[in-house]
């Protein structure tokens, strides 16, 4: 059973109250739901989409009951209006604009991948201090100097940066983002980085940790003998 109410409810959440684990699922969410569209799928219940995410329907119903439900009794999702819902929480229709910091092997394949336009995030620009690599192109993204970063920051309105720095510098390079007015970094610089303005966001990757992981996994059902 869906949402009791007759009516589809959706209200913005309050940051302090929605957990990150929810958060981190809604990408999951809106993945799927774009999946249904293009199998022009456009009503699903709970326990359906359950079935396809292998979560439980009672997951899903708390976790979107946080945003205030969106279903409807007896009828489940509007599969269209629950993807624009999630796209608009997880601000896919406000066209931020990202640079890459940092033209190593992994700057490079982030630049080249489409995640960023298929997700509303436009690639402005890359920046580094090899002077081998300034002035060339990647995926049709140029590659500029650090010492250009203000300049440039000061004629476009960066609101994201991807830095893959080593991470001796990546701290330095953080104060040179944020006193720029970026507002979220994506951090691969293999350094947990921290700030105390909470108008700032950071997110710390760590590539390793998640191979590790995967890693305990693969044992854990070898020492069961699976």
């Amino acid at each position: 059973m869906e949402n009791k109410t007759s009516k589809r409810r959706g209200t913005k959440p309050s940051p302090e109250k929605v957990s990150w684990a929810v958060i981190n699922r809604l990408p999951r969410y809106h993945r799927y739901l774009g999946e249904l569209l293009n199998q022009n799928i456009l009503r699903i219940s709970s326990s359906e989409l359950s079935k396809l995410m292998a979560v439980t329907a009672s997951q899903i119903r708390q976790d979107l009951n946080c945003f205030g439900g969106f279903g409807q009794q007896g009828y489940g999702y509007n599969v269209k209006y629950l993807y624009g819902k999630i796209s608009e929480l997880l601000g896919v229709e406000e066209s931020y604009n990202a640079i890459i910091v940092g033209a190593g092997n992994l700057g490079k394949a982030l630049v080249s991948s489409h995640m960023f336009e298929r997700r509303g995030v436009t690639r402005l620009a890359m920046f580094d201090v090899n002077e081998n690599v300034i002035g060339t192109t990647v995926s049709g993204i140029k590659v500029l100097s650090m010492d250009e970063l203000e300049d440039f920051c000061n004629l476009h309105t960066v609101d994201i940066a991807v830095l893959t720095t080593p991470k001796e510098c990546a701290a330095e390079v953080l104060d040179r983002l944020f006193a720029c007015g970026v507002k979220g970094v994506w951090n691969f610089s293999n350094t947990e980085l921290k700030t105390e303005d909470k108008d700032r966001t950071i997110l710390n990757m760590h590539m390793g940790d998640f191979l590790m992981t995967l890693c305990y996994e693969i044992k854990k059902k070898e020492d069961k003998g699976v």
